[in-house]
């Protein structure tokens, strides 16, 4: 499979497809609604960061005791029943008059449960397509999540101002229950990937056995910490600007969505390994610029420029699969997808905190010095290896033997 044309025509992939989208739009306009809701209620950067990113933190939770059952349910049932479950969460945060620590309470269930959903999802990926497209149809994924963020946090504040935050919850509710019958109606009925029921013995196992190889835990460490960190200071677009935040989302989307069109469709293999360094400071250097509090030309310039690093994402995960073993992919995506989204919220509440003590841009600043310092503690253990065996250009369906220190 070379064009996104082939992709489509795989129904599955189109159905999958579907259901990522539905949440995307559901998560995108929820956030910018409970953002903008919490902001207004407490006037506290760190609140507002910590409602729209703070849900990752408890994904921490999920990761060590849900993943083993994204490879042990079946994909349809977990994906339709997650969906469902968004949707009661999202509609009960829009009750008025609601405590901002039930807020929270609520806000911390979901981000459990959505631990698995990215496990879930992703590990279907590699079942709908082969080995080789994975790169090819994750980019699309991403794209698409690029262009409804660019029209979610549009319409999410034209909503919030037409409908007030708490109907724009309410409206994403919907959302997200179109999602969960997309996924019931859409996909095929499919068994689980690995027999055995889901536990938190088994998650532990899968945990150890997927960090013990050295090279996994450079790839993860990569994939979590500097993207964790950025995302603290998209964290702070709403205290930074609150009436030009959505714009300043939509623009970070616009830049995500270009660098995944860039490597997931023009870039050729030979040339990948070289952009996937650059990529990864790319993503962290443009805002430095916030230690001189620019003006919102040169801020959402900045914003577009770095988020075209987000494409380097794209190939750790590819990195990922190619030394992950098969009966482990589910559990291993879930794992890069928990940890991601835990450290968005490490990074959000950290870039709150900061901001709290200074100013939003000073801290966006100061987030951004810290994620370029980690990629470049990182990049000795990222390096292309030498052996043509880690390279991850293995047959389709050969197993690697783990690679363990």
């Amino acid at each position: 499979m070379r064009t996104y044309g082939d992709l489509f025509r795989v129904r599955e992939f189109a159905a999958l497809f579907a259901a990522s989208a539905g949440q995307t739009a559901a998560s995108t306009v929820s956030g910018l609604a409970l953002g903008t809701l919490v902001y207004a209620e407490t006037a506290s950067p760190l609140l507002s960061a910590l409602s729209m990113f703070g849900p990752s933190l408890a994904q921490v939770v999920g990761a060590t005791a849900l993943l083993s059952a994204a490879d042990r349910l079946p994909p349809r049932a977990a994906m339709s029943g997650l969906a469902a479950a968004f949707a009661v969460g999202t509609a009960a945060l829009a009750i008025p008059g609601l405590p901002v620590g039930a807020v929270f309470a609520l806000l911390f269930v979901l981000g459990v449960l959505a631990s698995l959903g990215g496990g879930v999802r992703y590990g279907l990926l590699t079942d709908v397509l082969p080995r080789e497209a994975y790169l090819l149809g994750r980019s699309v994924l991403n794209m698409s999540t690029g262009l409804l963020q660019i029209a979610g946090y549009a319409a999410g504040g034209l909503l919030v101002s037409a409908l007030s935050p708490r109907g724009t919850l309410l409206a994403a509710a919907a959302l997200y229950l179109l999602d969960a019958l997309v996924a019931r109606f859409g996909l095929a009925r499919r068994p689980a990937r690995a027999s055995g029921r889901p536990s938190v013995a088994a998650t532990w196992r899968g945990n150890r056995r997927l960090w013990s190889s050295a090279p996994r835990r450079y790839v993860y460490l990569a994939l979590w910490v500097p993207n964790g960190l950025i995302v603290g200071c998209e964290a702070l677009f709403v205290p930074y600007a609150p009436v030009h935040a959505g714009a300043l989302f939509a623009l970070a989307a616009l830049g995500m969505l270009a660098g995944d069109l860039l490597i997931g469709r023009f870039t050729p293999q030979r040339w990948r390994e070289r952009l996937a360094a650059p990529l990864r400071l790319l993503l962290a250097v443009p805002y430095l610029v916030f230690v001189l509090d620019p003006a919102l030309p040169v801020a959402a310039a900045a914003i577009v420029l770095a988020s075209v690093g987000y494409a380097a994402s794209l190939l750790l995960q590819e990195r990922l699969v190619a030394l992950t073993p098969d009966e482990l992919r589910g559990h291993a995506l879930g794992l890069h997808s928990s940890g991601m989204m835990t450290m968005q919220g490490v990074g959000a509440a950290l870039a709150g905190a900061v901001a709290q003590h200074t100013s939003p841009a000073t801290a966006m600043a100061v987030m951004a010095a810290a994620s370029a310092a980690v990629t470049l503690v990182l990049a000795p253990g990222l390096r292309p290896p030498r052996s043509p065996g880690l390279s991850g250009g293995r047959p389709a369906g050969a197993v690697r033997p783990e690679l363990t220190r």
